[in-house]
């Protein structure tokens, strides 16, 4: 006889990868996936917010300091500014070397409101050099409605001589509108400045702002990523423990968890307490109804035994039927309580074992030998008592029907299942009557003891325990029986 020596049947299913894209994809119902992109989101829309706003403010800003300088310019011209008897406005000199110089940068003019409502420049400063400020269509109109206050504007043309030249850097305007001692048509004084360097020193600014967000918005969203992975650390390691449960290889949750979730845990625990509980109550209740219903039909086969006649023997018959229904309902329930029994773990290397010396006694005179293999960790995700009689029907069948040889065989499958395939070197079973022999009650040969009730014994545990079961021919000649059961991992 083999001893457990042995590999498994297939391979195991391969793991999922934990790809970045398992984080980061979708949310769908991952609660990983929900953390982390409503943190990102916040994330990303409290940057881009915080960007935009340092970015104006320090444009609007920059644009203040140049409405100032306008201002004081706007002043200077104010104060040199005369009007004589004939209505002719006369301008003195503007203290001011960049209002001297053409097309330096920084100019200033005179204007007053022409009876079209257009601006009509009166005097200009020697740095226009005989161009022109641009004045927008609707300025009269806005200083008009605020007679004495500063009005800015930008002019992204700025001054163009003959439409064409480099000097057409952008400006920023004030203009103001004033009514002059003994003068009655009101004047407007325009002031300019040459506004490149600040919007090159804004471009800059916005560069190094969104720059310095977007690494702070990476750093942030690590730190998420970092957060929801170490915060929800005690939740895997939950669903491990319970998934072990499941599995077969532990009975209880065992480790102690944060404050928010050890209540789950131990609720966990007592939920399996009451689902053993009620396992017990269903077995103490299973051996009552058979021992109230076993002492009386053993009291009829008795009675039935010591009469002769077609009476006695009609109902030493009929009892024999009950009492062989009676042990394959109570069989049935037993199976589908512990079937729903979590942690239950069975060795099948010693099962065989036991099973294999068993039998061999039994089927001694006909010389039958049992070879089995079978991985030591592998495990039977159930009761011990179960897979004996699984084994026990499927290999005592085969003993039967075998010359000299029964081979036995158990390995993994993949995806927390195991297969037993039980082979004889006997006459086998034809295609056609392979699914009759899965009956209850179906014997294909008359002249061999037995009740017909084991493999129908098989079948329903299996189904019990959400196995299958399904006959082939062997290629030692018999008949093959493979049965498909959940299997505890090692």
């Amino acid at each position: 006889m083999t001893d457990g020596a042995g590999g498994s049947v297939d391979t195991a299913a391969a793991h999922e990868p934990r790809t970045w894209g398992r984080w980061f994809g979708r949310p769908g119902r991952s609660l990983t996936r929900r953390l982390i992109w409503l943190a990102s989101a916040w994330i990303v829309l409290a940057l881009v917010l915080t960007g935009w706003v340092l970015t104006n403010q320090y444009q609007e800003s920059a644009l203040r300091r140049l409405g100032n300088v306008l201002a004081d310019t706007i002043d200077q011209v104010v104060l040199v500014t005369n009007a004589r008897p004939d209505g002719v406005l006369t301008v003195g000199d503007v203290l001011d070397d960049r209002t001297l110089a053409a097309l330096s940068g920084k100019y200033w003019a005179v204007a007053e409101p022409g009876a079209d409502g257009r601006l009509r420049i009166l005097v200009r400063s020697p740095s226009l050099a005989g161009e022109s400020l641009t004045i927008p269509g609707d300025l009269p109109d806005r200083l008009a409605g605020a007679r004495g206050a500063v009005i800015s504007y930008n002019d992204p043309d700025g001054l163009r001589p003959g439409g064409e030249g480099p000097l057409g850097a952008p400006l920023r305007v004030a203009a103001s509108m004033k009514q002059l001692p003994g003068r009655t048509a009101p004047v407007v004084f325009l002031a300019g400045i040459d506004r490149s360097n600040i919007d090159r020193d804004t471009q800059q600014f916005a560069t190094f702002t969104w720059t310095a967000l977007l690494i702070l918005g990476l750093g942030l969203v690590i730190a998420v990523f970092l957060q929801v992975q170490i915060g929800l650390r005690p939740l895997y390691a939950l669903r491990n423990e319970i998934a072990d449960v499941r599995k077969g290889k532990a009975a209880r949750i065992a480790r102690s968890y944060p404050l928010e979730i050890q209540p789950l845990a131990e609720q966990v625990n007592r939920l399996l307490d009451h689902n053993q509980e009620t396992v017990e109550r269903q077995r103490t209740h299973v051996g009552n109804l058979a021992h109230a219903l076993k002492t009386p039909l053993s009291v009829m086969l008795a009675e039935a035994g010591t009469k002769k006649g077609p009476l006695p023997d009609m109902v030493r018959k009929q009892t024999e039927v009950m009492k062989a229904q009676v042990d394959h309902h109570l069989r049935r329930a037993r199976a589908a309580a512990r079937a729903q029994m979590l942690g239950e773990r069975t060795p099948i290397a010693e099962v065989l074992d036991e099973m294999a010396v068993m039998l061999e006694r039994v089927f001694e005179e006909k010389g039958v030998v049992i070879d089995w293999r079978a991985p030591d960790d592998l495990a039977f995700r159930g009761e011990r008592q179960d897979l004996q009689e699984l084994l026990g029907n499927l290999m005592e069948n085969a003993c039967k029907w075998a010359k000299r040889r029964v081979r036995v065989s158990a390995g993994p499958t993949g995806l927390g299942q195991m297969v037993v395939v039980v082979e004889d070197d006997g006459p086998g079973l034809p295609e056609e009557q392979r699914e009759a022999a899965l009956l209850r009650g179906s014997r294909m040969d008359e002249t061999t003891p037995g009740s017909g009730l084991g493999l129908s014994i098989v079948v329903e545990l299996t189904r019990a325990y959400d196995g299958r079961i399904s006959l082939a021919d062997s290629d030692l000649g018999g008949l093959k029986a493979m049965l498909e059961l959940p299997a505890a991992e090692a």
